[in-house]
């Protein structure tokens, strides 16, 4: 009935009349007088002249994303149009949802404003369920005495599944509660009913780190595995360079050439070498490596890497855009290897101002592979026995673990801590000048996990900024920028790293909450206000919160094939280029740049790049679409794999007899509690009011802190705090804490089971 309404040409007519055109008998007409009112009410249709139907006019509806909350309400999200713009969202009630599930495309209908309870937001109810984001599932399966359904694994989704006797599915082994399943979703079209489903497939006991791993792979459309086709193209190269890929490079295997990366780093995309010049002025080279050469266009390759967008980094585990055969082999500049790259060679004066760049397909063979950890040993150490003691990664933890550098001589660790030396000079430089014209310092705090050789999280450690990591960071921004601003300048279409300028609604709200916190701003759209309003927050205790929000207030970054601008780094023309084994985009940054160099008769510029077509605006804009998604995707897996590990890490801890206290700051404050972030671990949990045993406590008028009404006790928003692992629910993903003092004296966490786990 609904489709014929959607057709073209249609009138308002009766039910009876309707029903007639459609075919529909006796019985179906009598299920149609039941369920029209119910239509009518949800807004899907609409009665004209007392009783005619028909479907609401478009231009009452709003097409968005919806997005729940584990509570069952809900935001609807639209599209941004050309200029980056976007309404903002809609709240939906967990009433008002219909049968939208979590990343549907949905339309609603908006509520007449005496019914908003949103503030600015507004409210609406779902009218109908566009296009489902997902047919599939992944859950818990679970039965009771008369039906078996699956728990899904993300809480957004907040109804249960019911699924037909999983002995009658002809899956081997058959699938039994608490096994972690995957299934496919029937047509859902009725609110009261729960929706149903069919298992597909069972991944393992549920909680356990295969069954969790897999489950990510599922939700997420991941695929760790390649295509045979693809994996036969990728070892049908040599192990090693041969000769006649060289001829007609830049030869810098003997300029001094190094790589600076991650303990665990398997792939390394980037080198930099360092080179005085005649003149007294210093040559960087900034080498990149040339996967556009292994990776033509259109070839099996090429097409799995620009489906996959990305490589997606989980915790313990990276499902790479590559086949390793590349990505951690000929791909990779490894230490004492010969390796084709890109580079973009930038010229400094003594004074390290920058005189001139240029770019070069080349050859270069790293001197050393060294770690974050021994470069800024090299930047800090002066004697070279303090160097040496320096540990290199454990061999297991990595790919290409290089010469240690106990084993290294004078001479080389000499040469190699000039070279970082040098390098950090430049950088130090540049990036003081960065954040003069504007660029904004927000990097947060990272947290790394580990898990044991089971795969069961293990620990989690901070990644400190140093440095050595602010020296790379420079030079790969330096590398985006002087090949974006070539490709601009001769007016080449290439895709740009786009952050849009905030919308100053948001700014406007996120100062009065800054004011809120007795910091007063001025206006954070003028960026040097904004760059203020950073610095007064990096000094404050709750810092951290407030630089949480600011962040939420600024615009997604996204790929365009535009150049309009990097809001964050204030810069106009910025790209990405430094990562081609792990980005789709940098790969075609490549190949654009080896057209550029042939059109202008570069002489290392490869001799059939100008009969390769590279793409137009058009394409290009596809690209850009499709990369921005898979780029989001992986974020979201990588955030669900980090959250997955730290539930395990915190059930363990929930199990100790001797629970231990962890460091944290409060985020939020409630009536019911308050919530609080780990300095760790970065795990955000609640305090519940009701294990606070030590006095009646109560919100303050602010909504700040919570005051004990006999001690005066208060816990406030941004204060540190020390709390212990209460319980964890693996199910809704939440983890609550209890102060440490108010830790019950003796108490004992249930039995650990057998084997520990």
């Amino acid at each position: 009935m609904l489709q014929r309404m959607a057709r073209p040409g249609y009138a308002p007519m009766r039910l009876e009349d309707l029903a007639r055109e459609i075919g529909a008998d006796r019985a179906a007409y009598q299920r149609l007088r039941k369920v029209i009112p119910r239509l009518v009410e949800s807004g899907a249709l609409v009665v004209v002249k007392r009783d005619l139907l028909a479907l609401p006019p478009q231009g009452d509806q709003l097409e968005g994303t919806i997005l729940f909350r584990s509570s069952g309400s809900a935001r609807v999200v639209f599209d941004r149009d050309d200029k980056g713009n976007a309404r903002d969202p809609v709240h939906i009630h967990a009433t008002d949802t219909g049968v939208a599930l979590h990343g549907d495309r949905v339309a609603i209908k908006m509520d007449p404003p005496r019914r908003r309870e949103a503030g600015d937001w507004g409210t609406g109810r779902v009218v109908r369920v566009v296009k489902r984001a997902f047919t599939t599932v992944v859950g818990t399966l679970r039965r009771t005495r008369l039906a078996w359904y699956v728990i899904p694994d993300d809480p957004r989704i907040v109804r249960e599944i019911v699924v037909r006797d999983p002995a009658r599915s002809g899956l081997k082994p058959l699938p039994k509660p608490e096994d972690k399943v995957v299934l496919r979703l029937d047509p859902w079209e009725r609110r009261n009913a729960n929706p149903t489903g069919t298992i597909t497939e069972v991944l393992g006991v549920t909680h356990t780190p295969m069954a969790e791993y897999k489950g990510i792979l599922r939700q997420y459309r991941l695929e760790p595995e390649f295509p045979e086709a693809v994996e036969a193209a990728a070892r049908a190269f040599p192990g090693q360079v041969p000769a006649s890929d060289i001829k007609g490079r830049a030869d810098f295997r003997d300029t001094p050439t190094i790589t600076i990366d991650p303990d665990d780093a398997k792939d390394f995309d980037d080198a930099l070498s360092v080179q005085t010049l005649p003149d007294g002025r210093t040559r960087i080279g900034i080498h990149i490596a040339d996967v556009s050469h292994y990776v033509r266009v259109g070839a099996p390759l090429d097409a799995e890497a620009r489906n996959r967008g990305n490589s997606t980094y989980l915790v313990g585990t990276v499902i790479p855009m590559l086949p390793h055969a590349l990505s951690s082999g000929l791909c990779s500049l490894v230490e004492a290897e010969d390796r084709l790259v890109k580079s973009v060679l930038v010229d400094f004066g003594p004074d390290g101002r920058i005189t001139g760049s240029s770019f070069a397909n080349g050859v270069i063979r790293s001197r050393k592979r060294l770690t974050y950890k021994q470069a800024l040993g090299f930047l800090r150490e002066d004697s070279n026995a303090a160097i040496r003691a320096i540990p290199s990664p454990p061999a297991h933890q990595t790919g290409s673990p290089g010469r240690a550098l106990a084993t290294l001589d004078d001479a080389e660790i000499d040469l190699v801590r000039g070279m970082v030396r040098t390098l950090w000079r430049l950088a130090d430089r540049m990036r003081r000048e960065r954040f003069a014209v504007g660029s904004l310092d927000l990097d947060m705090t990272e947290v790394k996990m580990f898990v044991d050789k089971d795969g069961w999280a293990d620990r989690t450690e901070i990644v400190v900024h140093d440095e050595s990591h602010q020296l790379v960071e420079e030079f790969m921004l330096l590398a985006n920028e002087t090949v974006a601003r070539e490709l601009t300048k001769a007016k080449v279409p290439h895709i740009s790293r786009v952050h849009d300028e905030p919308d100053p609604e948001k700014l406007n709200l996120l100062r009065d909450q800054l004011a809120l916190a007795n910091v007063n701003v001025g206006d954070l759209t003028k960026r040097s206000e904004m760059v203020k309003t950073l610095a007064i927050l990096k000094d404050r205790e709750d810092g951290h919160i407030l630089r949480v929000q600011l962040l939420r207030s600024l615009r997604q970054a996204c790929y365009r094939p535009q150049a309009d601008g990097h809001y964050g780094l204030a810069k106009l023309h910025y790209s990405h280029f430094t990562s081609p084994i792990r980005r789709y985009a940098d790969l075609v940054e490549h190949r654009i740049l080896d057209g550029w160099m042939a059109k202008h008769g570069l002489p290392t510029a490869s001799p059939d790049a100008a009969a390769v077509r590279t793409p137009g605006i058009g394409e290009l804009a596809q690209i850009c679409d499709h990369i921005s998604i898979t780029e989001r995707n992986s974020a979201e897996a990588e955030r669900d794999s980090n959250k997955v590990k730290l539930l395990e890490l915190f059930e363990r801890e929930a199990e100790r007899p001797d629970k231990r206290p962890f460091e944290a700051r409060i985020m939020d404050v409630k009536a019911h509690g308050f919530m609080v972030e780990l300095t760790a671990s970065q795990a955000y949990g609640l305090v519940h009011l009701t294990t606070l045993g030590d006095d009646f406590y109560r919100l303050a008028d602010d909504g700040a802190m919570l005051v004990g009404r006999r001690s005066g006790r208060t816990f406030k928003l941004g204060a540190a705090v020390k709390v212990t692992v209460d319980k964890v629910d693996r199910f809704k993903r939440q983890v609550d804490f209890r102060v440490f003092d108010e830790a019950p004296k003796g108490a004992r966490g249930p039995e650990r089971r057998k084997g520990g786990r």
